[in-house]
């Protein structure tokens, strides 16, 4: 499977819909299993965005699975779809997931304007 880009590139967000932030929610995640109750698991986002994040789950997922967050410090859920997965076989998944539309607000965030550039040393 390929690598994921390095959020802290320069040229990591730069194609990118929505500036992405690298923070550390809380968040609930369902995956629902037909005929029976949703597995979940509590976990935490590693970059987030207006159109979805990168969790770090251990939950064994696949993409184009649908899959439902909720944001602990907002209590807001949000159907989503799993875009990749980036096995880790020492600890948890990176798992990026997609909003079905932008939703900013979800993350009770206020992101950078789109010509914000991080200061690279």
């Amino acid at each position: 499977m390929p690598s994921l880009p390095d959020p802290l590139t320069p040229s990591w967000g730069e194609s990118r819909r929505t500036q992405r932030v690298v923070i550390r929610i809380p968040v609930l995640v369902k995956a629902p299993v037909q005929g029976e109750p949703p597995l979940t698991e509590d976990t935490f986002t590693l970059v987030v965005n207006a159109h979805g994040a990168l969790l770090s789950l251990a939950m064994k997922v696949r993409p184009g699975q649908r899959i439902i967050l909720r944001n602990w410090a907002t209590t807001k859920e949000q159907e989503c779809r799993v875009i990749h997965v980036r096995e880790n076989p020492f600890g948890k998944n990176e798992v990026g997931i997609s909003f079905p539309f932008p939703n900013p607000h979800f993350w009770n965030l206020n992101f950078p304007p789109p010509d914000w550039h991080p200061f690279l040393k």
